[in-house]
């Protein structure tokens, strides 16, 4: 399923666990080892640009954080990220250059690329956000199915193709400049390739191809020109 490989879906060069993801074909499978390179990572960074605000956390001094956001380890926020009024960031988390982590917005395990936008009420986990990736207000990954069984990734528009993950809690993996419209639900192994738009109010599964418009499960279409 090459469409949802790393190099197909992301610019490493917009996240600062750009070499960390170049070790992985799909993103995935990145999930299991955030927290450890989290830790591995935090006491290299530059001094002059990070500093250290609790155990296994470092804040960029650019950033910009509330004093009602809610920090927990193994966390980096990177330069001129916002963390906004009563943001909860559970741990196993990196937040790219210039992000936004909104109003009750909740993030756990996740990497978050540069000048991505979670500003109003979302819930992120096990979850990777692409370069100008956006979630509407009120849109949220489900991250493990209602029978608890363990996740597979399904080409439901295209090939057919499904792709066993092996886990059990899987958010969403969002390509580059995705858009998601406010108050969707994005379920357990959703996939959704670089440049799609997804409308509001959506339920989505699987595999969205890139360059789509997710209308709803029965009307998925390519964007023109």
């Amino acid at each position: 399923m090459e469409k949802v490989k790393i190099s197909n879906m992301y610019d490493l060069a917009q996240t600062i666990a750009g070499e960390y993801l170049a070790q992985f074909t799909y993103p995935w499978e990145a999930l299991a080892g955030i927290s450890d390179y989290i830790k591995e990572l935090g006491p290299t960074l530059d001094p002059e640009k990070f500093e250290q605000r609790g155990e296994d956390i470092w804040i960029a001094k650019s950033a910009t954080v509330a004093p009602s956001a809610c920090l927990n380890g193994p966390l980096i926020i990177d330069e001129d990220a916002e963390i906004r009024h009563c943001a909860f960031i559970r741990g196993s988390a990196i937040i790219g250059k210039g992000s936004v982590v909104g109003n009750s917005t909740e993030i756990k395990n996740d990497i978050i690329f540069n000048s991505v936008q979670v500003p109003h009420y979302n819930y992120v986990g096990d979850s990777i956000l692409g370069y100008k990736s956006h979630m509407g207000a009120g849109s949220i990954t489900s991250n493990v199915k209602s029978d608890k069984t363990l996740v597979v990734v399904k080409d439901r528009y295209d090939t057919g193709e499904e792709l066993e993950t092996g886990r059990k809690k899987f958010g969403a993996m969002l390509g580059d400049y995705v858009e998601v419209g406010c108050n969707s639900v994005l379920n357990p192994g959703t996939v959704i390739c670089p440049h799609s738009n997804i409308y509001p109010t959506s339920c989505v599964r699987g595999v969205i191809p890139a360059n789509s418009i997710y209308k709803d499960a029965k009307h998925v279409c390519q964007k023109v020109g």
